[in-house]
């Protein structure tokens, strides 16, 4: 790289990390100095953006052959994720045409959500990290930058994406333990960890990390469904398979763990005349709202939902579990208000409703008034505490 685009990037990094500072991101001495020695753009010499064309889904590539070095390193170092891989297959990065009609397998995540997650692993000087999601290197290659390599082991699934993380790590002189298989199982090899943290979302959390990561170790990870993201946990580890602690964020935007993507088949919608209907006081947007969403997918971890017209015109959404074939479907009333219409082995809605009446007793929380309680027989997102109501996460 020319001497005046490496003079960019370092004064790229000191804005970045200033910007993270600013934002409460970046917190600690040690971390930034992280920010602002490793070179994000090394782990991004091609990445798509995404184009903001109405009505169409589309991510333009970009790279120093494509547009002019300054912009393309202007994004690599801006706050946001920036796309490396889609559907799960290498890309053709000599072709300069928008990718459309995919969805993205691999990124990097936007910087100030890797650092807020750094900053609430509470690492110390000695420490040792298992990271699960080596993606393209660049969260790793801060935690070399803070610990030394060989305090830091990197799980990632996919083989090609590792192999370019790989090459990315050592050309800036980082050599940390790099293991390619599935994440969900960590990784014996010099356990117990520290700290483990995750980046990818997962369903619930795999009892491997738990194994791994010592008494009093903590785990840092996005706990997500098929509907939504519910949010960053933080758990402590307590040495007999149980592990515990709060929700720190909500919607952290993690992909999920490509073992547990939702089934490409969304279900059967059932029958106009199928289930039982009845008034109820609720609408769709109970589905989709930050904090009633939130509950909406710990009630129903195997559910998802769309809207669409039927024959007669009529605008309905559907909520259908997939797992045993319960569904809810959602009809506005003339007059207002509206009506649901239940069926198969579980109500949703009447569970939901339950869950929103012991939500709102509680003040209406946002998802940092829950958290979780993993045993070697169970996962539970509690309200409030580990004694308030609660509800199992998918095994």
């Amino acid at each position: 790289m020319p001497p005046d685009d490496l003079s960019m990037a370092a004064e790229l990094r000191q804005r970045l990390a200033a910007q993270l500072a600013a934002g409460d991101w970046l917190r600690s001495p040690e971390w930034r100095a992280a920010v602002e020695s490793v070179p994000r753009h090394e782990f991004l010499p091609r990445f798509y953006v995404e184009l903001l064309d109405p009505g169409v889904t589309a991510w333009a590539p970009i790279s120093p052959e494509i547009v002019q070095p300054a912009e393309w390193l202007a994004i690599a170092y801006s706050d946001q994720t920036l796309v490396t891989q889609f559907d799960e297959r290498p890309l053709d990065w000599s072709s300069s045409e928008p990718v459309s009609n995919a969805s993205p397998t691999s990124s990097s995540t936007l910087p100030s959500l890797v650092v807020r997650m750094l900053e609430d692993l509470d690492v110390h000087d000695g420490m040792t990290v298992l990271e699960l999601g080596t993606g393209t290197g660049y969260s790793t290659a801060l935690l070399c930058h803070r610990l030394g390599d060989r305090h830091v082991t990197s799980v990632e699934t996919d083989a090609d994406v590792a192999r370019r993380a790989r090459n990315a790590l050592a050309s800036c002189g980082y050599y940390p333990r790099l293991v390619t298989e599935d994440g969900r199982h960590g990784y014996v090899g010099p356990a117990p960890y520290d700290r483990t943290i995750a980046t990818y979302g997962v369903r619930n959390v795999p009892p491997a990390w738990i194994a791994q990561t010592r008494p009093d170790g903590l785990i840092v990870t996005t706990l997500r469904g098929w509907m939504r993201s519910l949010g960053l946990v933080r758990l402590t580890a307590s040495g007999d398979g149980r592990a515990e602690g709060p929700f720190i964020a909500a919607d952290t935007s993690f992909m999920i763990a490509r073992q547990q993507a939702a089934p490409s088949n969304m279900g059967v919608i059932p029958a106009p005349d199928e289930g039982k209907a009845r008034e109820t006081p609720y609408g769709p947007e109970l589905l989709t709202m930050p904090d009633s969403g939130f509950v909406a997918q710990v009630v129903m971890p195997n559910a998802r939902y769309f809207t669409m017209r039927d024959d007669d015109g009529t605008e309905r959404t559907y909520v259908l579990d997939t797992e045993n074939d319960s569904f809810a479907v959602l009809t506005a009333q003339a007059g207002g208000g509206w009506t649901v219409r239940q069926g198969g082995p579980h109500a949703l809605w009447d569970d939901l409703e339950k869950a929103m009446a012991l939500w709102h007793a509680a003040g209406s929380p946002p998802a940092t008034g829950f958290g979780v309680t993993v045993t070697p027989d169970r996962q539970q997102v509690w309200l409030g505490s580990p004694d308030g109501p609660s509800w199992a996460l998918p095994r």
